[in-house]
């Protein structure tokens, strides 16, 4: 079928919520370990033996006032540290992708930190076998394929990127690419120029946040420096015509996280975010949670709070679905077939 001659019908404002729930979708920009609630991170410490600085799961809870992107990764590290053995990481996996199934993700393409838990002793293998057992798992018993991507820390150095990278290789099987995160700004894309070129000679998917905090420098150079093939977050992107026009024109996707730019202050409310004027101008733009426990949403909160503020339509909600299964990294078979699956959602939505 040809996609762009498909059809959308109306639909009224009170029923989006419900094709919003029931669309097929892809998400591309989750960091498994922001998947962790406050639970599961005192589930997991108790069972470690560690002891936590919060009294209770709602002390943790109320810390989740954020002003930068700065203030959350303290945060967010700090719960990492329960994570030390395999099945802590598939534990925290099997939770996510339970909600990500709720929400009719058929695909997740999940980012973890390895550098966070390796700097505690943990082994890499430990890290990805637990991932990566979680996911088979779910496909299995959920109809859900997950992918994983490994990102380097950007406010830590190129050559301990480089150690990580040796590190994961002897499980490259079970990576399908690398990225970029952490604290975005003073740690531009190019200071990782050398270890993107090994992964792009290696084989390996490439993305990067950038544009999130950073400037829209920083994508010209996650794009030209890095060769990413898609870029996290970009928002920033707004800011320059002729990036805007490059990013259109040669169809680089954006992992967009409208909950988490407005926990980080990145847009003052969901008003006046972006995302809207992206689509308009032709990017391929997604929707995605980010790190979802600490944001306040997983996808489908992501969707329908995003569509209320922004006052968007059926259509909106059937390019930013096309949009997260052209921007993945699955084979064309799965792409299709997840298309095909999309356009009878809709066609069948009464």
């Amino acid at each position: 079928m040809n996609l762009e001659k498909l059809v959308i019908k109306p639909v009224a404002a009170d029923r989006l919520p419900e094709l919003l729930r029931r669309m097929p979708k892809a998400e591309l920009h989750i960091h498994i370990e922001g998947s962790l609630e406050p639970e599961l991170i005192f589930a997991l410490a108790q069972r470690n033996g560690l002891a936590l600085p919060y009294a209770s799961v709602e002390a943790l809870r109320s810390a989740y006032a954020f002003t930068n992107l700065q203030s959350f990764l303290d945060i967010y590290y700090a719960g990492a540290s329960v994570l030390l053995k395999e099945q802590d990481f598939y534990d925290m996996t099997r939770a996510y992708l339970l909600k990500a199934a709720q929400d009719n993700v058929v695909h997740a393409e999940l980012f973890f930190d390895p550098q966070t838990h390796t700097a505690r002793g943990v082994r890499m293998e430990t890290i990805i076998n637990g991932l990566h057992r979680a996911g088979v798992d779910a496909n299995a018993e959920l109809g859900i394929s997950v992918s994983l991507i490994m990102c380097f820390l950007r406010h830590l150095s190129d050559e301990e990127a480089f150690e990580t990278l040796e590190q994961a290789l002897p499980f490259r099987d079970k990576l399908i690419g690398v990225g970029l995160d952490s604290g975005e700004v003073g740690n531009p894309p190019e200071k990782f120029a050398r270890v993107f070129a090994r992964c792009r000679a290696l084989g390996f998917h490439r993305v990067a946040h950038a544009g999130e905090e950073g400037p829209p420098a920083y994508v010209w150079t996650a794009l030209d420096v890095l060769k990413v093939e898609r870029v996290d977050h970009g928002v920033q992107s707004g800011k320059d015509a002729a990036l805007m026009q490059r990013l259109a024109q040669d169809r680089i996707p954006l992992t967009v996280c409208p909950l988490s730019n407005l926990k980080l202050c990145v847009f003052p409310d969901l008003a006046g975010h972006n995302l809207r004027r992206l689509l308009d101008a032709g990017l391929v733009a997604t929707v995605n949670s980010d790190d979802p426990a600490y944001f306040g949403g997983y996808m489908n909160d992501n969707f329908t709070q995003t569509f209320a503020a922004l006052h968007l339509d059926a259509q909106h909600a059937w390019t930013l679905a096309r949009n997260s299964f052209e921007a993945s990294f699955i084979e064309v078979s799965a792409r299709q077939h997840h298309l095909d699956q999309l356009n009878e959602t809709f066609e069948t939505f009464q």
